[in-house]
């Protein structure tokens, strides 16, 4: 991986990170075309997803900050509560990251067709929860809390977007746009941030090397991925509270009928 190839894959990252069309399945559409090697994609993938966790920190720091403030009070106030919520979302993933993670990477090596229906999955649930019309509840609760993490756990599939499943799939709940995308980027930093940890123990005990990608490239790869995640970041949570996900569902049926024609051609 070269740097330019690095500064492409670090903007899609960011950039998809948020925005409802899969992460996941835009790097490997990308390392695809790039013809980048399993090694190479663990080390930058590693890299850009801490980038895109910092970014959200960044641009959603003030309810961070109110978060950490509240949990430090130690008394069950509305700030304990969301930290609660978010701990429970946190449940599905953590299962299916501690036992099912080698069949997960195994559906990652088998081509770009898993990509291109997950992300027809993606659009037809854009779609849905674009067009139904549930009732609005007041506060997200610990039993949709529980939904919407099953949801992000779900959306360890690669083409199967983590924002867009788990912004829906509130939506269909009934949860309000406003909370919504504020609660989706923030019940994904402790994931992101122990698969990352995870991975990079892996490398130090030398049961999963990082391959020979240079520095130069990990570095461009984190700064791109760092600012257009902070832009992307912005960007999404406007878009939710304006309701214009459905725009989202067509981008993602072209790309995965580019991800599944490329399946076939490369």
């Amino acid at each position: 991986m070269d740097w330019l190839q690095a500064l492409i894959l670090g903007v899609l990252q960011g950039l998809t990170e948020y925005l409802p069309v899969s992460s996941s399945g835009h790097l490997a559409i990308g390392s695809a075309l790039f013809g980048i090697n399993g090694e190479e994609n663990l080390a930058f993938t590693v890299m850009v997803h801490v980038a895109t966790v910092l970014s959200t920190l960044v641009i959603l720091w003030k309810e961070v900050s109110w978060l950490l403030a509240g949990i430090f009070k130690f008394k069950m106030n509305d700030e304990m509560r969301y930290f609660i919520n978010i701990l429970i979302s946190m449940v599905p993933v953590g299962i299916v990251g501690v036992f099912f993670k080698d069949y997960v990477e195994n559906i990652f090596g088998e081509g770009l067709l898993v990509v291109g229906i997950m992300l027809m999955v993606t659009a037809a649930l854009l779609a849905f929860s674009y067009y139904a019309k549930p009732r609005v509840k007041e506060n997200i609760g610990w039993k949709d809390a529980l939904i919407i993490g099953l949801a992000q756990a779900a959306a360890v599939m690669p083409g199967l977007s983590r924002s867009g499943s788990t912004i829906a799939t509130g939506l269909l709940l009934g949860n309000k746009k406003e909370s919504l995308a504020q609660f989706s980027f923030l019940m994904v930093i402790p994931p992101i941030l122990g698969e990352g940890l995870l991975d990079v123990l892996k490398a130090v005990k030398g049961e999963e090397a990082f391959g020979n990608i240079e520095l130069l490239p990990l570095i461009v790869g984190f700064v791109a991925a760092f600012v257009s995640g902070c832009l992307a970041c912005k960007w999404m949570i406007s878009i939710v509270k304006k309701g214009k996900l459905i725009y989202f569902a067509g981008y993602c049926v072209i790309a995965a009928v580019a991800a599944i024609v490329l399946n076939y051609v490369l």
